[in-house]
């Protein structure tokens, strides 16, 4: 039973930036509100967004673009090589390749793409991967055994709680996965989200938001078991977890540290979940009264990151332009566009002299050591950054 505990609001497609102002009165807009699936212990948005809206043709978010992001894949595909991998063949299966950043680590003839974005279906079939334009279903699945066979390693990452049918996802991912291969996939963890009060990571991609109990409540009744999992600190805090036919591998004790380390927490009651909302609606409370408090000083404020985090932020909160006068990014589909919902400019960091700008709202604030190393010149300026996670809060 689906029981609903957060209301954010009206949204956009949090990653649906507009090319012009004529664009705003047509905006699409949805309800995101959040709830429990009591039985399996899922937490899901209510009202899903239809897929082809926010994965296709025009889909701007680049792995390329983050050197951090290009770093953790490349030491994911050494290490998953170097504990699991075959010197003789070891066939590879990416879901939601992107632009390649984790693929290109493996051999151009054994490994296989699926991306259902053109445009970065077209960077690994020029990069010389048999790439998949299509969503990862087990019809899919299907077609890919019949043409490629089996797969010892299938990875997934910042993908699975895209998709909308679990159930038919772990299906596809058994009906393809080789007797002895895993299925590695990592995503944001709920018990971080939950912890952080990090509520921007729900938005129209995310339809789930994963715990590991709830994970091995899904795997388990699709025929697949985890054995390993991983904590991670990108997103501001993600799961990675291993999985592998049912009874065909040892499970180990990171396992049961996470589901215990859940339990203690209370991630299977719903009364975890209506605390969160409060301090969620606590958190808008804060932040709105901030920002009115400095604007009525005369305060100017930017932002750093047209993240889809930001998106939820600002929506959430009724921030616009007449709170933050522009959002500088490094990802050049998004520059010179106007930010989902919020209508804020956004432009590229060197059309921008921060030092012009009393204050700075980290939009990517699981990139706040890399901002601040990078912006010393604003903060000995007198600058101050402006972040709701873990809590509403000025720093410099």
């Amino acid at each position: 039973m689906f029981k609903e505990f957060l209301d954010l609001g009206r949204h956009p497609i949090a990653n649906a930036f507009l090319q012009k102002e004529e664009d705003f009165k047509d905006e699409f807009l949805f309800d995101l509100k959040v709830g429990l699936d009591t039985d399996t212990k899922l937490v899901s948005i209510k009202n899903f967004v239809e897929p082809e809206r926010i994965f296709n043709q025009d889909y701007p978010y680049n792995t390329s673009n983050s050197f951090p992001m290009i770093e953790h894949f490349r030491k994911t595909a050494g290490m998953l090589y170097n504990e699991y991998g075959n010197e003789t063949c070891y066939r590879v299966l990416e879901i939601g390749s992107n632009s390649g950043t984790f693929i290109e680590n493996f051999s151009k003839v054994d490994s296989v793409c699926v991306e259902p974005c053109g445009n970065f279906a077209e960077i690994t079939e020029g990069m010389g991967y048999k790439t998949y334009v299509d969503f990862w279903t087990t019809e899919l699945a299907e077609k890919i055994l019949s043409n490629d066979g089996y797969r010892d390693l299938i990875y997934a990452a910042n993908c699975i709680c895209h998709i909308h049918d679990l159930d038919d996802t772990f299906r596809a991912v058994k009906k393809l996965l080789s007797p002895s291969g895993i299925f590695v996939f990592e995503d944001p963890s709920l018990l971080r989200i939950i912890e952080r009060g990090s509520y921007d990571q729900i938005y129209d991609e995310h339809p789930h938001i994963f715990s590991v109990t709830a994970l091995n409540n899904l795997l388990r009744r699709n025929g697949l078991q985890i054995f390993r999992v991983d904590n991670l600190s990108v997103h501001g805090g993600s799961n990675r977890i291993y999985a592998c036919h049912t009874d065909s591998c040892l499970v180990g004790d990171s396992v049961r540290y996470n589901l215990q380390e859940e339990s203690v927490f209370g991630i299977s009651n719903f009364e975890t979940y209506e605390i969160f909302a409060e301090r969620v609606f606590n958190s808008k409370k804060k932040l709105v009264k901030l920002f009115e408090d400095l604007k009525s000083d005369g305060k100017k404020i930017m932002s750093i990151g047209a993240t889809a985090k930001s998106t939820t932020v600002f929506n959430y909160c009724g921030i616009d332009n007449s709170i933050i006068d522009v959002i500088t990014d490094t990802t050049i589909d998004k520059q010179n566009t106007y930010s989902p919902g919020a209508h804020i400019p956004v432009v590229s960091p060197d059309k921008v002299n921060m030092i012009d700008y009393d204050y700075a709202y980290l939009g990517a604030w699981n990139f706040k050591d890399v901002i601040i190393n990078k912006q010393r010149e604003f903060v000995e300026s007198g600058g101050k950054f402006i972040t709701h996670v873990p809590q509403v809060m000025m720093f410099s």
